[in-house]
């Protein structure tokens, strides 16, 4: 369900009729070249498309304005190989809404030392082109990312790359449909928020629905379905004996198959790539949807417990995001912390909901009891998650905007056997330490949710906050409380104004 074949990114270089059609055929030749050699390096996700060289106002408006109306471009490349007078691109850039890259390069790698004259001289100017691109963009208040080295070094694909996917995130997020089965947790702060400015700001949209609405699609699953998604479990997960087929708790499993086809039916019917439930409006569920949500995720869904909309949107950003890289993406929960001070660590889970594409081994498919929700024991999917680094990300309403607040993490093996502790559940070490990664959290208001991703790193969602327009806030090794705590105060005090 996450496609990246029907998406592209246009390449527009900028130049001007100033230095003759040889020369602007060559920019042409050169621009190709670059575009043809960034698609066969094999590190970009998504296909960059060459467009002619810009040489006047009226061609880079008309080239930003198809480029806004294409449904298949996700956003442009800029590069100045000449000089192109700023000017030129008001109109475009201040009609564009898509994600911008400038890529600073050149060409050439290399000087010529012994042979380069005025022509070529005239011919490669980005290192003062690409200024002269800035400063408008800069003028304009253009959000975008830079960019700068030579186009065929790898670390300078990966950071396009890394665009890409941000980009493709994003757009994602403009037709994002979020169904909000049941309302928020009564009480709640952190869940709760402005749908209409999410809408206005992140384009995603958030609509609520009763319960019933759901219980319809469950009533209907077929034993056809249910014994097809049996048999599936059986095969992708090693299963409790209680669930076998002569197990005394297998009804458990085929009630929890009729959930996830009913609620998988719902989704699909609806078009909606991300969903709420609560546990405390079940009403007609015989358990909790533990194990049809974590399918549902791996296969791309986003999540939010409790009626977390925000939550549910921001995991179905970064399963678009690191779609096709190893490692995984979930909906998280800071659950228990070990303040041991030679090895402190925070342990996250959730009651169930904890996307197996994080798991370091085949799941293990239980049933047992929840404690709260007062309804059957529900199955669920018990791992522990693959160790290495991470991004824990979380998106809140702070009234006058939304703040998206990022802590890298390292997920660790669990330091001794959980098994009185029958969820999915990852344990990590925050950077720079537990007591500033929580201190700086805190300060920050960031929710007790979050999305985690094992495939991502912080600058894809820094490069979607700043498509977003929305407030960062990153917590890692480089992280002193002092200075984020000036950092939050002068970030009110620019958005607030």
């Amino acid at each position: 369900m996450i496609e990246y074949t029907q998406m592209e990114a246009w390449f527009l270089t900028g130049s001007q009729h100033l230095y003759g059609p040889e020369t602007l055929r060559q920019v042409d030749r050169d621009s190709r070249a670059i575009v043809d050699g960034l698609n066969a390096a094999g590190t970009l996700p998504v296909k960059i498309v060459f467009k002619p060289a810009l040489k006047t106002p009226e061609e880079i408006a008309a080239a930003l304005r198809d480029a806004e109306a294409s449904p298949s471009c996700i956003g442009v490349v800029t590069w100045m190989h000449t000089f192109s007078p700023a000017k030129m691109w008001i109109g475009g850039l201040s009609r564009l809404r898509k994600p911008l890259c400038h890529l600073n390069t050149q060409f050439n790698r290399d000087i010529p030392w012994s042979s380069m004259d005025m022509d070529f001289m005239n011919l490669n100017q980005s290192a003062h082109g690409d200024r002269e691109f800035g400063y408008i963009c800069a003028r304009l208040k253009v959000r975008r990312k830079v960019v700068v080295g030579h186009w065929q070094q790898p670390a300078v694909q990966e950071r396009i790359a890394t665009w890409l996917r941000a980009a493709a995130a994003w757009s994602d997020s403009q037709s994002l449909k979020v169904a909000r089965i049941g309302d928020n947790m009564r009480q709640v702060a952190v869940t709760e928020g402005d749908k209409v400015e999410a809408e206005l700001r992140l384009g995603y949209s958030v609509n609520g629905f009763g319960i019933g609405d759901l219980i319809a699609r469950v009533e209907a699953a077929t034993d056809e379905q249910i014994d097809h998604l049996c048999d599936q479990y059986a095969s992708s997960y090693d299963m409790a004996d209680a669930l076998a087929p002569l197990g005394p708790r297998h009804d458990s499993l085929r009630e929890a198959a009729r959930i996830e086809v009913g609620l998988r039916a719902f989704l699909e019917e609806g078009g909606f790539h991300a969903f709420t439930d609560t546990f405390e409006d079940l009403h007609g569920l015989a358990q909790l949807p533990g194990l049809a949500t974590q399918r549902l995720m791996a296969d791309g869904y986003g999540f939010g417990a409790e009626g977390d909309w925000k939550h549910a949107a921001l995991v179905r950003s970064l399963k678009v995001m690191g779609h096709g890289l190893p490692g995984g993406s979930s909906f998280m929960e800071d659950y228990t912390y070990h303040l041991d001070p030679l090895a402190p660590a925070v342990l996250g889970a959730h009651m169930l909901e904890v996307c197996p594409s994080l798991a370091a081994a085949r799941p293990s498919c239980e049933v047992h009891p929840l404690g709260i929700g007062g309804k059957s024991d529900p199955v669920r999917l018990v791992f522990d998650a693959a160790t290495g680094p991470a991004v824990l990300a979380s998106v809140i309403d702070m009234g006058s905007r939304f703040r998206m607040v990022v802590n890298v993490v390292d997920v660790v093996e669990p330091f001794e056997a959980l098994p009185k502790l029958p969820v999915a559940r990852a344990l990590w070490k925050p950077r720079p330490a537990l007591e500033t990664a929580a201190a700086a959290w805190i300060y920050a208001g960031g929710a007790h949710h979050t999305a985690m991703s094992l495939a991502l790193n912080p600058e894809h969602l820094e490069d979607f906050a700043v498509m977003a327009g929305i407030e960062y806030v990153l917590i890692d090794e480089n992280t002193d409380l002092r200075q984020l705590r000036n950092e939050l105060r002068w970030n009110d005090a620019a958005y607030d104004r």
